[in-house]
């Protein structure tokens, strides 16, 4: 089994890099990020064709998380629990049921929190925390879980090209880190990492300054995955060619192989 994580920046723009890579990656589950799209203007038409049942949680011009699996899901969750009032569309979880296990899986946008010292970096603290206390619930069910998707934090100075060029960026302070220190130390593993600790692995290339020509990149885009996942896990895959493609995203798919 493949599961993938991309944020998309824009599924309408890249409708066609997606079909591509649905076809020649074939996972079968793919959890995408920044859709930029409201459900019913999703263009689900030509990834069903492609055999791929399509749930959404969308947003208008930002935002929004889909997950798309060759096999429909038993139950989807649209919205990250703990906040009735938070109104942006940043998560969505789906349940199957596969060969009598339970595999959840969910596609997460994380808040970026930029500029530091407003109420946005707050609202990323604040939503950090709630996804902690969620993914501690899902693990107490023991079911296979993959928590996917785009952080927006970058764990650690490995995992980024110029440290001192991030410094002041919400992605890169102490508190973002340590808050994922904490989701992970929940018992969840970080999948990239525990296959490789090689410099240069990086998940995002910005499109200003020539920064994909000069592998001026970060790692934000994470597979943290449950002890029952990790035990079946096989090998994992930063799909980078993507980023060569016309009118690439900035972000490349990631994916985790897992034995049956």
């Amino acid at each position: 089994m493949l599961i993938a994580t991309w944020n998309i920046n824009g599924v309408k723009a890249r409708i066609d890099s997606l079909c591509a890579w649905l076809e020649a990656a074939s996972p079968d589950i793919a959890c995408l990020q920044e859709i930029k799209s409201v459900d019913e203007g999703f263009p689900r038409a030509p990834i069903e064709a492609l055999g791929y049942h399509v749930e959404t949680f969308g947003q208008k011009g930002f935002n929004g998380v889909a997950l798309l699996s060759k096999q429909a899901p038993a139950e989807v969750l649209r919205g990250l629990p703990g906040d009735d009032t938070d109104e942006q569309s940043r998560y969505i979880e789906g349940l199957w049921k596969i060969d009598g296990r339970r595999l959840r899986v969910a596609s997460i946008y994380l808040p970026n929190g930029n500029p530091l010292g407003t109420e946005k970096f707050d609202y990323k603290l604040a939503w950090m925390e709630r996804l902690i206390a969620h993914a501690g619930t899902l693990l107490e069910n023991e079911d296979d879980l993959v928590l996917a998707g785009d952080y927006n934090v970058i764990p650690m100075p490995i995992d980024v090209a110029n440290p001192e060029a991030w410094l002041g960026d919400a992605l890169f302070q102490p508190e973002s880190r340590a808050a994922l220190r904490r989701l992970v130390n929940l018992g969840l593993t970080d999948a990239v990492r525990a296959c490789s600790e090689a410099p240069e692995t990086y998940t995002f290339w910005d499109y200003q300054a020539g920064a994909w020509q000069k592998n001026n990149g970060i790692r934000i885009d994470h597979l943290l995955i449950s002890p029952e996942v990790q035990e079946r896990m096989v090998s994992v895959g930063i799909e980078k060619h993507v980023r060569g493609w016309e009118k690439p995203s900035d972000h490349v798919p990631v994916m985790i192989q897992l034995a049956a």
